[in-house]
């Protein structure tokens, strides 16, 4: 059997911002194509408890060589959003 030395790289090839979730036990996120991790996805997953008690989200692009802690920013946003729903903010935030 031929043994292939090659590796995907684990830098999005396109011009996106990523965002990432930091759990208490260190740096921790689940796998995801990074198609699915613009704002608004993160924002949903949020939401809907996929993510247990963050305690922050990094903004990163690596065509602009940007990263930006945004926790702020998302927790004002996931706040208004409740807020337009008429619901309380997730426990598992």
């Amino acid at each position: 059997m031929r043994k292939s030395h090659w590796t995907p790289s684990i830098v999005p090839s396109d011009d996106q911002t990523v965002y990432l979730d930091f759990g208490k036990l260190g740096c921790a996120w689940r796998e995801a194509a990074y198609e699915a991790t613009d704002l608004e996805t993160v924002i949903q997953d949020l939401l809907s408890g996929q993510y247990n008690n963050p305690i922050r989200i990094v903004a990163f692009n690596t065509v602009e060589r940007l990263s930006e802690d945004v926790s702020e920013d998302v927790a004002h946003k996931l706040r208004k959003r409740c807020d337009q729903q008429m619901r309380d903010i997730p426990p598992s935030l």
